[in-house]
């Protein structure tokens, strides 16, 4: 099952963050609470941590992309 990845709200008053650099690359583990994505916010950049759990098959948003607190950002593979 795929698990999409989303765009988590960083701050109070975030609303979007640029994706700075992935920390995890396409076929690698991740573990609920890994650091996933590091985003630039206007304050600070922020590590965002992994919600789910599996195999990290597809980014969608790419480095330098600014996305909305909520819109999918890649997928996991749930992992049997």
């Amino acid at each position: 099952m795929r698990i999409p990845i989303t765009m988590q709200q960083l701050g109070p008053d975030v609303e979007s963050g640029e994706i700075v650099v992935w920390l995890k690359e396409i076929g690698e583990s991740v573990v609920k609470g890994d650091p996933l994505v590091e985003v630039e916010t206007e304050k600070a950049v922020l590590e965002m941590e992994a919600l789910d759990s599996g195999v990290l098959v597809e980014i969608i948003a790419g480095v330098g992309t600014e996305i909305l607190v909520g819109a999918v950002i890649g997928y996991l593979q749930a992992e049997d």
